[in-house]
């Protein structure tokens, strides 16, 4: 049942409650931790120094206080993001209740542009825990075949221009209807007010999850990969070759554009986040 306004106020302020004592018991978990890590760190420099078997005995015990602690702060942590998420999917609820009633917000190209950067960098990050399988949709590993993107997901949709060229632009999903195997998605560029109905072959979801280079490597593009990347102030994808990873979770990839107007081919090195970063998809024989 669609939230009214004042529903979605009151469970978003509930969240935000639970978010803070959250962050709260974050901050005094660390506070509570410091005194032993600052003696993990103690023990380990004297330890270099100092064979002794009791002095590796009660570093050992540290590092497993330590461990445990850490393991607890990590809970905490994954809760406050987990209350973040719902607030986020609550938002998006209600852009999306308001949009189907018609009262979509207009916004400006530079506010589009600054709104997808914030969307890129605000994307949640995916931290797997030890023998974890990272998920589908999570950096550069690709949808289930079955997967079906839902209201408000952000896509890649191939479409056809009135002059007959094909472009892959960025799309909100409105509707898939199983009936006829088909999305309904809009432009997100505003300026062109398009709404597309297309095949599901002509549809890549975006990564719902940026993967951590620290942790999860193999969930990025290896470099020389040719992808398709949304090029840089623009809402249209077009074929690149990773130039460089990403080395943190904040930073984006280095691509290389196709662009027949340089000698070599390729535009200069242009940043991309990791959500507008997509594998190729062929299409043999899209349809509409």
């Amino acid at each position: 049942m669609p939230l009214t306004a004042e529903q979605a106020m009151l469970q978003v302020q509930e969240r935000l409650k639970t978010l803070k004592s959250l962050v709260c018991e974050i901050e005094t978990e660390r506070k509570r931790n410091e005194p032993n890590i600052n003696n993990v760190i103690r023990l380990y420099k004297m330890a270099s120094e100092d064979k002794s078997p009791a002095l590796n005995h009660k570093l050992k015990t540290l590092y497993k206080v330590g461990l445990q602690d850490a393991l607890q702060e990590e809970t905490l942590i994954r809760q406050a993001l987990a209350k973040i998420q719902d607030i986020r999917n609550i938002r998006n609820e209600r852009r999306i209740q308001a949009r189907n009633a018609g009262n979509k917000e207009t916004i400006r190209r530079g506010a589009l542009m600054k709104m997808l950067q914030i969307s890129a960098q605000t994307l949640p990050l995916f931290v797997s825990k030890p023998g974890e399988k990272i998920p589908h949709l999570c950096g550069s590993i690709a949808a289930d075949s079955s997967y079906i993107a839902k209201p408000g997901d952000m896509v890649a949709a191939l479409v056809k221009s009135e002059e007959g060229e094909e472009n892959w632009i960025l799309a909100e999903v409105v509707q898939y209807v199983s009936s006829t195997s088909k999305y309904e998605v809009d432009d997100i560029d505003e300026e062109q007010k398009d709404r597309h109905v297309l095949s599901r072959r002509r549809i890549v979801p975006l990564p719902l999850m940026r993967a951590n280079p620290e942790t999860d490597g193999q969930a990025l593009f290896p470099k020389g990969t040719t992808v398709m990347a949304l090029y840089p102030q623009t809402t249209c994808f077009y074929k690149a070759i990773i130039n460089q990873l990403p080395q943190t979770a904040n930073e984006e990839y280095e691509v290389l554009f196709e662009d027949p107007t340089y000698p070599d081919g390729y535009s200069p090195p242009l940043f991309v986040a990791q959500r507008y970063v997509i594998a190729i998809k062929q299409n043999k024989k899209a349809t509409s």
